[in-house]
């Protein structure tokens, strides 16, 4: 995705990353703030042409659940019981969408706005693990989407970024390898309270809606750099970093 120097070029990643995690469809939608719209997914361009030509963005629940929501949403939380939204509902599994979806909102600077989802035909229990295993992946990739998407916008205006402190620093990257809150604490041998404060301090400086979100944007943006070919070096990485810092 660093690599991509054009919007079309995340239609590539994308196709890679839905075959990669195994699933029906991934599909990235923004808004940019002039409400110029751009799309790359895997959905079938028949129902692409169909959504548009039926203006299902007035009554599509995804969209109007993204919107009103910061944190991603499971379709089956949506609220699906109005006779529009099971029609479109009906129509879109005719169109060789899955029974099964996952969507990150994601706002950016100046009005943008933007989607990202995970779209798959499988049973609840089979879902459920799937995201449950990979919502933090997913959240991290979504908001990479949009970080690319962003450097496309005309006239767009470079983000200012506060300098993150030392120990913010640690406490980040131990986040961005997977450590819970709890983990981190123990590594750095401070109170869970205190690594609380420095991950809210990290978030507030980053401008982060969560803590996920704040680890993608310390990753996207240079703050943290963690080795991640295979599981032996990410620990090698923990490890190192545990065992370099001073107690405190």
């Amino acid at each position: 995705m660093d690599d991509t120097r054009e919007l079309e070029g995340l239609q590539v990643v994308i196709e890679d990353l839905r075959g990669a995690y195994g699933v029906d469809h991934m599909v990235y939608h923004w808004v940019d703030s002039t409400g110029e719209q751009y799309g790359c997914g895997t959905y079938d361009r028949t129902w692409v042409y169909h959504y548009l030509e039926k203006g299902y963005l007035r009554v599509d629940p995804v969209v109007a659940g993204c919107f009103q929501r910061f944190h991603p949403v499971d379709w089956k939380q949506l609220d699906w019981s109005s006779k529009q939204a099971r029609a479109f509902l009906a129509d879109a599994l005719r169109h060789g969408l899955g029974n099964q979806g996952f969507s990150i909102p994601i706002r950016g600077p100046n009005g943008q706005f933007a989607v990202f989802t995970v779209n798959h035909s499988c049973d609840d229990d089979t879902w459920s693990s799937f995201t449950a295993a990979h919502n933090s992946d997913l959240i991290l990739i979504a908001h990479f989407f949009n970080r690319k998407a962003l450097e496309f916008e005309p006239g767009r205006q470079g983000e200012s970024s506060r300098a993150l402190s030392p120990r913010e620093i640690d406490v980040m990257t131990l986040l961005a390898v997977g450590h819970s809150r709890a983990q981190v604490a123990k590594a750095l041998h401070i109170s869970e309270h205190t690594a609380r404060v420095y991950i809210e301090s990290a978030r507030f400086k980053l401008g982060a809606l969560n803590t996920t979100h704040a680890v993608a944007r310390a990753l996207s943006r240079g703050l943290i750099i963690v080795a991640t070919n295979d599981g032996g070096e990410r620990q090698d990485v923990v490890n190192r970093q545990s065992a370099r810092l001073p107690r405190s």
